[in-house]
């Protein structure tokens, strides 16, 4: 897939607007969320779900995102496996997105749960998403993270030197909640 070219309408197409300020995105409705990955979903990108309600350690986010990307058994579900892997994934697209794809989509649902349990690895897993996002980029592939969370007030640190940012229709705080 190649990058996006001048000559389109870009603030037309749904995935260069999620993707022209930062690789995170924040949902807070889900119904949003839903239409956003349809969307996607419609335009060739591998859109890969991950429940994080559950998750309450690293190694359970870890696991759980090893195992939708299809890495193999020998991955470690550490900070630095993850690192490691992901980037193959934005470098070669090595595992966890089929070749005719027009690119990956990560959607962590629920993610506020597994923020509030562990905010350092949440932050962490966001960074690597983002730097290694930015990575694909350079090699025309195109990587991006949507991050549900029912807490209308949730924010993150900048990642990959990038701010996490809510979607066009959220940007304001009066504009979200209601349906969860």
């Amino acid at each position: 897939m190649t990058a996006f070219t001048p000559d389109s309408e870009l603030n037309a197409d749904l995935d260069f607007r999620l993707m022209a300020h930062s690789f995170v995105t924040l949902f807070c409705r889900r119904s949003l969320l839903e239409e956003c990955a349809a969307w996607l979903d419609e335009h060739g990108y591998q859109v890969t779900v991950l429940d994080t309600a559950a998750c309450s350690s690293p190694q359970d986010i870890l696991g759980g995102i090893g195992e939708a990307l299809n890495f193999p058994d020998f991955y470690g579900r550490s900070l630095d496996a993850f690192s490691d892997y992901f980037g193959d994934v934005a470098s070669y697209a090595a595992y966890g997105i089929a070749a005719e794809a027009t690119g990956l989509v990560l959607v962590f649902t629920n993610f506020e749960k597994f923020a509030a349990a562990c905010p350092d690895t949440a932050q962490i897993v966001l960074d690597i998403v983002a730097d290694n996002a930015r990575r694909a980029a350079l090699f025309g592939r195109r990587v991006m993270c949507l991050v549900h969370s029912s807490n209308p007030q949730i924010q993150f640190a900048p990642v990959g030197a990038m701010p996490v940012t809510w979607n066009d229709a959220e940007s304001s705080t009066a504009t979200r909640g209601a349906d969860t």
